[in-house]
């Protein structure tokens, strides 16, 4: 393909390109366990409703597949989000699973367990979970700009603070003795509406994934049309130089993680009181940590998060239908994630093979050596023009 010098256009290619040679390595791994990878994939697309299935029991379809996907996609979204708000500001939110626990829970029991109609029910959900993960969020940039701890020591020792705490608090008051998890909430209290009866099938319905979507086109507009966003990416991409612009950058650490933890407090409601209605005890959901490889494979852009996302989730939910239809194991589907996450960790050295391929066509002619070694920055540009007129920016 032609490559130009189009920011976007490179973030696709090096995207599609991750993917591209991911899926061949998995190809290659299938292959040697004597399975068709071509099978293999159908029977993902088919577990997570994008391909309809042979056959279906009463009340079911692929539309049915479908829904079920979108309420596990809804939360992948807010958590991918979070991560990418994070990257933004050059930090790295590895405590999403956390945050989402900690949400889940006060929202559990502060509303979950209570008696409000659903009315009251679903906006104090929202709110109590952003809220709570907001405050986590917070903790770790203030750890970070009081006294310099790294934010993923913090935050990796949160996830266990938190984990630990809340196993015991389950386990000693909020048990249930049959499912040996949290007590179920209140039916009122679930944002994924259950069992609605359309056309003759049983859906559940997530209608917070309009809110997933509202949120990336939010935080899109944030960063592209607002001074505060840009003062995130300035930070982000040169501390030194958007500390001499003026930009406050403490402050702008501590509100980057007040947002993500925010979008992973929303992350976690629309888990643990949507897509579940229960808290399993001493354990952290493994989509905090897919939402790193889906925030990586969608280069911490908010509109390109909610495609990567959908892969993510359509390869998570279809590795059960993988498993019972063709014998591959549904570990393969973990498998594929990780080697997405390896594949887009070596963006960088994708990128660098790409525009020296299209170097060598013509395609893009040399650049200059700051900008090849990705130093390059607004803030960083706008110093140094002032420099040249004489100033004493450098």
């Amino acid at each position: 393909m032609s490559w130009k010098r189009n920011d976007t256009t490179k973030a696709i290619g090096v995207s599609l390109m991750a993917i591209l040679l991911s899926l061949i390595a998995i190809s290659a791994i299938i292959l040697l366990i004597g399975k068709n990878p071509l099978s293999a994939l159908q029977s993902i697309l088919q577990g997570s409703g994008w391909l309809p299935k042979a056959k279906y029991s009463s009340g079911t379809g692929q539309i049915t597949d479908l829904f079920y996907m979108a309420d596990a996609l809804t939360p992948m979204i807010f958590a991918a989000l979070a991560v990418a708000v994070a990257f933004k500001a050059g930090l790295f939110n590895i405590g999403v699973s956390g945050q989402m626990l900690l949400a889940g829970f006060v929202a559990t029991l502060t509303v979950g367990y209570s008696d409000l109609p659903r009315v009251a029910a679903y906006p104090l959900v929202l709110i109590v979970g952003l809220l709570t993960g907001a405050l986590a969020g917070g903790l770790i940039g203030f750890l970070k700009f009081r006294f310099n701890i790294n934010e993923v020591v913090s935050s990796i020792m949160l996830n266990y603070i938190f984990q630990y705490v809340i196993s015991f608090l389950i386990n000693t008051r909020f048990i249930d003795p049959v499912s040996r998890q949290s007590k179920a909430i209140k039916p009122d209290a679930r944002l994924t509406l259950m069992d609605v009866n359309l056309g003759g099938y049983h859906l559940r319905i997530p209608w917070c994934i309009i809110l997933a979507l509202l949120c990336a086109v939010l935080i899109w507009v944030f960063f592209t049309k607002t001074k505060p966003g840009f003062e995130l990416k300035a930070v982000g991409r040169n501390r030194k130089a958007a500390l001499y612009a003026g930009i406050r950058v403490g402050r702008s650490l501590v509100f980057a993680m007040v947002i993500s933890g925010a979008l992973a407090g929303l992350a976690g409601v629309t888990y643990y009181l949507g897509f579940f209605n229960s808290i399993q005890p001493n354990a952290l959901s493994a989509l905090g940590f897919d939402a790193i490889a889906t925030a990586f494979l969608g280069n911490a852009h908010p509109i390109a998060i909610i495609a990567a996302s959908v892969l993510i989730t359509s390869l998570s939910r279809g590795s059960t239908y993988m498993s019972s239809s063709i014998g591959v194991r549904p570990e393969i589907a973990s498998l594929i994630t990780g080697m997405i996450l390896l594949f887009s960790a070596c963006s960088a050295w994708i990128r660098y093979r790409m525009e020296n391929r299209a170097r060598k066509r013509g395609d893009i002619a040399p650049r200059v050596a700051t900008a090849e070694r990705g130093v390059e920055s607004p803030v960083h540009r706008d110093i140094m023009r002032d420099s040249s007129k004489g100033g004493d920016a450098s």
